[in-house]
């Protein structure tokens, strides 16, 4: 499937209640990619909106409790209305408030598609006990942690990284999609939440469509640092290279790994 195109033949409108360090951000890349982003997150509006969309993306990076509400109103409203709800888990071991955050969201909404870096994957998976900060990871990729937090919460998850996970909890695949200046970038993996969440609305598949919105925007990123030297630069250029990119440009550079459960 060209997701890529069904994109912009349908435009879906992707509702994020997000952290305010990467709105703008995400909200551009959204379009660029071309989805119709939505910013809400209060609690008075987020039902209503949330029952027009094509996506929910959360996002607790700069969460308060009244956000936390609104996620959950929304989330609730999406399950409901069959909208995927696509959740990042940002820094969730920094704090005692984001790990209750997340556990509430986990716990009352169907979430569809988890994505976020390995040591947040590693604190859902409870092998991971603390964080220095929102962006801490860890170098060491291992698929049973994804499979294991996919399996208890019955949903898609993707662990970023230098290599990247993705699984249902039977099926993974891994992408090495992606270059060095992405984390560099502040938001950059948030976007990359909200491009999932862009794909994973248009398709039925919604394992396929997440495999595929990793592939993407790491391949998008390959793009744009071929012509650029530093952080700000990249940044424009990766909303040019996400403009511009085809279905072609995808499968001339992803570089995917697909394992089956037999395979594993």
């Amino acid at each position: 499937m060209d997701y890529i195109t069904a994109i912009r033949k349908q435009k879906p409108l992707i509702h994020n209640i997000t952290n305010i360090v990467v709105a703008n951000f995400s909200a551009n890349g959204l379009l660029a990619i071309g989805a119709s982003p939505v910013m809400a997150n209060a609690p008075e509006e987020v039902e209503e909106m949330v029952s027009h969309a094509n996506a929910l993306v959360l996002n607790i990076g700069t969460c308060t409790q009244t956000q936390v509400r609104a996620m959950l109103l929304a989330g609730k409203t999406a399950n409901d209305q069959g909208v995927p709800v696509i959740l990042d888990p940002v820094g969730v071991g920094a704090t005692s408030f984001r790990k209750q955050a997340v556990k509430q969201i986990l716990g009352e909404i169907n979430v569809s598609v988890i994505r976020g870096n390995t040591g947040e994957i590693a604190i859902l998976g409870e092998v991971g006990s603390e964080m220095k900060g929102v962006d801490a990871s860890t170098d060491h990729i291992n698929p049973n942690i994804a499979k294991q937090v996919s399996r208890r919460y019955g949903s898609i998850v993707i662990t970023t990284g230098e290599t990247d996970v993705i699984t249902d909890g039977e099926r993974y695949s891994l992408c090495k999609n992606g270059v060095p200046m992405l984390p560099r970038v502040t938001g950059s993996g948030c976007l990359l939440t909200a491009i999932i969440g862009a794909f994973v609305s248009v398709a039925d598949d919604r394992y396929h469509a997440s495999v595929n919105a990793v592939s993407s925007y790491g391949a998008a990123s390959e793009i744009a640092m071929e012509t650029v030297s530093g952080p700000g630069a990249f940044s424009a250029a990766l909303m040019d290279s996400l403009y511009n990119l085809t279905n072609q440009d995808v499968t001339k550079r992803k570089r995917i790994q697909m394992f089956t459960a037999q395979e594993d």
